[in-house]
């Protein structure tokens, strides 16, 4: 387990690969379908499934049907699974207990926590905000998310406004009635912390605002910007996402949008982001890769997990976050092998040299990394191929039909919304997926 978070901490700062200074412009290689990929004669399979939830399993709380099979095609009589699974959403309002029950009952196998992978897993290697004070938003459990996460003094939106009633008054019935009441100083707030959608839109706006713009403490007057302001970590920056309805919600990603233009419209300066959190960012798939190398020990693999698929149905999330990380892994490789040849050298250095100067690096140790990641979209969510066609040309010019969906922060690189293969819905994937490779579903 030391191992595991030594590794984390190296891999903090890898939502920077999404910056401008992202690895290179080269195309995401894709495989041709008659291309086949051999697992290892090791006694067992060497590759391992990252699977979405919303749009692949489930629509809301209604399963696919799909997914139940190709679950039960999954796992052997004994319920074990054949290969490592581990599923990555940018849901982020529970805890990984709380959706590993709720999958265990959607598809009729049972999913542990350590095999769920939440928008703000990755903040547990944060450590240098946990003993801070922060402010956290979202909606469901949210303060239980935050100690689970190791935040030991965590500040509400309701808990602000409770103790600050004059600032939450959009809303005429929560505006106080006759007396000015009373205020109740917090400690000052040190980092704000965004796990998801608010329920309160301009609430949560109005207050995170007045935090920024008061240096943590809005009980007081602006006299001057503080600028930078204090840290912001954001979690999940999915523009839409797929639930019920015939067409996409607003995702945590629109609500980013509005605060991000309310704060520059204030101020006229830019929010900045300690760290954005959640696909299609490298940090989050590097974490994923993590957790399905602990599956692979738990079924008793001996060698590494050669290869990751990544099932989605999002092209600006799913499939350009597996697309970059598999950018990524090469990008890794081939500093390691330029570390192997110069008999060492400094890895920051090296990856600089390959990635550019401001790319953070994940991990270029002894680790074994898988040699790819492949990116299967489905056709149950946010992508329906007889409402959206992929571009045939993944260099053509950003048109009003090729609006990147993606966070502000992040260079749109057409070639990374290209997935390696289309097909219908889960139990596709998942079929075409043990045939590349050449091993037995049934």
């Amino acid at each position: 387990m030391a191992e595991f978070f030594t590794r984390l901490n190296f891999i903090k700062l890898g939502w920077r690969f999404l910056s401008t200074s992202s690895l290179g412009r080269s195309p995401v290689h894709v495989p041709p379908a008659s291309q086949r990929f051999y697992s290892s004669v090791i006694g067992h399979p060497s590759f391992g499934l990252l699977f979405d939830i919303d749009g692949v399993l489930v629509r809301g709380r209604t399963p696919i049907p799909a997914a139940k099979q190709c679950f039960r095609n999954l796992v052997d009589r004994d319920g074990k699974y054949k290969v490592p699974v581990v599923f990555v959403t940018n849901a982020g309002n529970c805890v990984r207990q709380t959706k590993a029950e709720q999958l265990s009952h959607l598809l009729e196998v049972e999913v542990s926590p350590d095999q769920v992978m939440l928008s703000h897993s990755p903040l547990r290697v944060f450590s240098q905000f946990h003993d801070k004070c922060v402010l956290v938003s979202g909606q469901g459990p949210i303060l239980e998310v935050a100690n689970n996460l190791g935040f030991q003094n965590v500040v509400t939106i309701d808990m602000l406004r409770e103790s600050y009633p004059l600032l939450d008054v959009v809303d005429h019935h929560r505006r106080p009635k006759n007396s000015v009441p009373q205020t109740r100083d917090l400690p000052p707030i040190e980092a704000v912390i965004l796990f998801g959608e608010p329920i309160r839109w301009e609430t949560n706006l109005q207050l995170i605002v007045d935090v920024l713009l008061t240096n943590g403490k809005p009980g007081n007057t602006v006299t001057s910007l503080q600028y930078p302001h204090i840290p912001v970590l954001a979690c999940n920056m999915d523009l839409l996402w797929m639930a019920e309805a015939k067409n996409p919600r607003f995702g945590h990603g629109m609500f980013l949008v509005c605060l991000e233009s309310i704060y520059k419209k204030v101020t006229g300066r830019e929010l900045k982001y300690e760290a954005l959190i959640g696909k299609p960012s490298v940090v989050t798939y590097n974490y994923a890769e993590l957790l399905i190398r602990k599956q692979a020990e738990t079924l008793g693999w001996t060698s590494p997990v050669e290869r990751l698929y990544a099932i989605g149905d999002n092209p600006m999330a799913d499939i350009y976050g597996a697309n970059l990380y598999n950018r990524y892994l090469k990008a890794s490789r081939r500093v390691r092998a330029q570390m192997q040849a110069q008999g060492g050298g400094n890895p920051r250095q090296e990856m600089d040299e390959v990635a550019g100067p401001d790319v953070a690096m994940g991990d270029v140790g002894d680790d074994p990394l898988p040699v790819g990641c492949s990116s299967i979209l489905v056709c149950t969510g946010v992508y329906n191929r007889d409402q959206q066609d992929l571009p045939p040309d993944p260099d053509e010019t950003v048109t009003e039909q090729r609006i990147f969906h993606g966070h502000r922060d992040f260079r749109f690189d057409p070639s990374l919304t290209q997935p390696s293969f289309v097909v219908q819905d889960v139990r596709e994937a998942v079929e075409l997926v043990f045939q590349q490779e050449s091993c037995p579903l049934d």
